[in-house]
């Protein structure tokens, strides 16, 4: 992610900070030591520093409870909001998805726990108000911190730890896309009212309310794409006349190949018809300001780890290019032959026509061409073209 250090790795998750949280934590370092002199604004750090330690070991929680079903995290990142995990996807099954999402607040419940008990603290004299206090102890404010942490965090505001619990919940009666749709219209109702009360001197809130209310929007429009994809295959939106390029064309030839059609694009194959790669418009153009114009694209094409077939289902592309950074997918048919190409922007437009006409049927394949063969298919479907 940009501008965000990479400050080490664990168990294969490399844990970064964002120059935010660096700023942020300045900030606050400055205004207390103002206010309050140097020892004030050393305990402020710290305490700051060792929340976000626990909302690392929060984040943690879920990406191991996500190993355990097969799921990996490239990376986690620090906001001055709070942590971002990159897993790769959340499970599939509604149970699986419940414990990733409790699996974070149970590692604040544990850290409330050991440190409450190492001091000895009655439980019940706890002061919620303590956190703010320099006078109380380092460790009981981090408990109470986690506390807090672990109330927050369970509140059903998607796509908030809460708010995916309840999502996973409602995916066990209903199909996970309406139960999508309802967690985020929820999320956004909390999101509207934490932006509220924020107003009244807490801007972190309206920060963290405008977070929520933004992604539990993209949430629901990303179920609602895979609604409209769900009954299509590849076929259906793959590029099935993709532009190719050799792995010994120069950027210049690339280039004139580019000016002179409309591809975004491009597939690249050598003499022997093998697949090589993909190049795409973008890394074409941004080339040019780092490479020699007689560079070889074969050094600058990308080599997708996922490959596709006709039959798959649209919906299994989305997916990939929803936890992925590829920009275009190799497709093949049933002998392993490459025919065409699938990219955003052809889901993107596929979408848009189904969205225009729900009704519209598509004869390149998909439901009603499952039946016939492919030359039959293109036949009639050239047939019904206008």
């Amino acid at each position: 992610m940009r501008w965000s250090i990479s400050i080490g790795k664990i168990a294969g998750t490399t844990i970064r900070i964002h120059v935010t949280f660096l700023l942020f934590l300045f900030i606050i370092g400055i205004a207390v030591f103002r206010q309050n002199g140097v020892e004030a604004a050393w305990d402020a750090v710290a305490f700051i520093t060792l929340v976000f330690a626990c909302i690392v070991l929060h984040e943690f929680g879920h990406i191991l409870m996500a190993r355990l079903f097969g799921i990996k995290t490239r990376d986690v990142t620090l906001f001055p909001i709070g942590g971002v995990a990159n897993i790769e996807r959340m499970p599939d099954k509604p149970y699986q998805e419940l414990l990733v999402a409790l699996a974070g607040p149970l590692v604040n419940l544990c850290i409330f726990l050991a440190v409450t008990l190492a001091l000895s603290q009655n439980l019940r004299d706890l002061d919620i108000e303590k956190i703010n206090d320099s006078a109380t102890s380092l460790a009981l404010r981090i408990a109470v911190a986690n506390l807090i942490l672990m109330i927050f965090n369970l509140l059903p505001a998607f796509p908030m730890d809460g708010g995916r619990a309840l999502r996973a919940l409602l995916a066990m009666w209903i199909a996970k896309s309406k139960a999508t749709k309802i967690a985020a219209t929820i999320g956004q109702g909390l999101a509207l009212l934490m932006g509220f009360i924020g107003f009244f001197g807490n801007p972190t809130l309206i920060l963290i309310a405008a977070f929520i209310f933004m992604a539990a929007g993209s949430e629901a429009e990303t179920a609602i794409f895979h609604d409209i994809t769900h009954d299509l295959t590849i076929r259906d939106a793959m590029i099935d006349t993709p532009a190719q390029l050799s792995p010994r064309d120069t950027i210049r030839m690339a280039i004139d190949r580019l000016q002179g059609s409309t591809d975004n694009e491009f597939i690249v194959m050598d003499k022997a018809h093998h697949e090589m790669g993909i190049i795409t418009r973008d890394m074409l153009l941004l080339s040019l300001a780092s490479h020699n114009d007689e560079t070889q694209i074969s050094s600058l094409m990308s080599r997708p780890e996922s490959m596709l077939y006709e039959n798959d289902p649209l919906d299994k592309a989305l997916t990939i290019f929803e936890r992925g950074n590829d920009q275009a997918l190799m497709v093949k048919d049933m002998n392993n032959d490459i025919t065409g190409l699938i990219s955003r922007a052809a889901i993107a437009q596929t979408i848009l026509i189904k969205t225009a006409r729900p009704d519209w049927k598509f004869y390149r394949g998909g439901i009603l061409a499952k039946s016939l063969p492919r030359t039959n298919r293109d036949q009639q479907a050239a047939s019904s073209l206008p």
